[in-house]
């Protein structure tokens, strides 16, 4: 892979991102995609999913969790709906994220992700342990595969998410940079976090965003590339100085 292709987020049914088709017509050559609904992972479609990647001159280089019941409506309904977290659907998610590293593997894909929701920022708390013990075990499923996981920035500090990272005691166990989710979420300014966390960013997205009058309170606004407050060139310097290669 040359340096830094340029990727999108994409979907082969009604999930999150554009079509496969919409990739091509931009010439886009790598690809993060949305994990479809469950009734569809079936090792045909992947397997005619991966022939259509092959005819168009795609690579896709990483599939990402989501689950049904998840909200973005504001912060609070984050914290109570998003990931693995919430305690009432835990267990069936953690279920359909493992299923969803299978179904990436028939895709030949070694890299998952998801947004784990909001991890406690006191490690006392008994929610914390409860967290790594579900995030070991979907490591340990996709260690299995031959896989790495991904979690996407923004609902924590990158202090807060280096010490989960490291407290985990995985070697599989990466970070998907979202510079506007830190800004998004007001958990830091994204330039010093990825410079925290870049020995662990193996994946990334560019988007941009403007913080909130009373971050972590309520959401700021995410707004096109380059107009936003993350400050996208010295995003990319930073980028280049920690070695990052991937696609942008």
């Amino acid at each position: 892979m040359a340096k830094w292709p340029i990727g999108v987020f994409t979907s082969i049914d009604a999930g999150l991102g554009v079509k496969l088709e919409v990739a091509h017509e931009l010439g886009i050559p790598t690809i993060q995609l949305h994990a479809p609904a469950k009734e569809t992972r079936t090792a045909e479609n992947a397997e005619a999913f991966l022939q259509k990647l092959g005819e168009l001159g795609i690579e896709l280089t990483c599939v990402f969790g989501g689950f049904e019941g998840e909200s973005y409506a504001d912060i609070p309904t984050v914290v109570n709906t998003v990931g693995l977290v919430p305690a009432d659907t835990r267990a069936a998610r953690t279920q359909e994220m493992k299923e969803i590293a299978d179904f990436a593997k028939l895709l030949r894909c070694d890299t998952v992700a998801l947004h784990l929701g909001f991890i406690p920022h006191d490690t006392n708390d008994p929610l914390y342990a409860e967290v790594l013990d579900v995030t070991r075990d979907v490591l340990d499923h996709c260690k299995a595969n031959g896989q790495n996981l991904h979690l996407e920035t923004g609902q924590e500090s990158a202090e807060g998410l280096l010490q989960f990272i490291q407290d985990t005691g995985r070697d599989n166990l990466f970070v998907n940079f979202d510079p506007a989710n830190m800004i998004l979420y007001g958990t830091g300014e994204p330039i010093d976090a990825l410079k925290k966390i870049g020995n662990y960013v193996r994946s990334i997205h560019c988007k941009d965003g403007t913080w909130a009058d009373k971050p972590g309170e309520e959401w700021g606004q995410e707004v096109p590339l380059g107009e936003g407050d993350v400050g996208m060139e010295n995003y990319i310097q930073t980028l280049n100085e920690l070695g990052y290669t991937g696609p942008l």
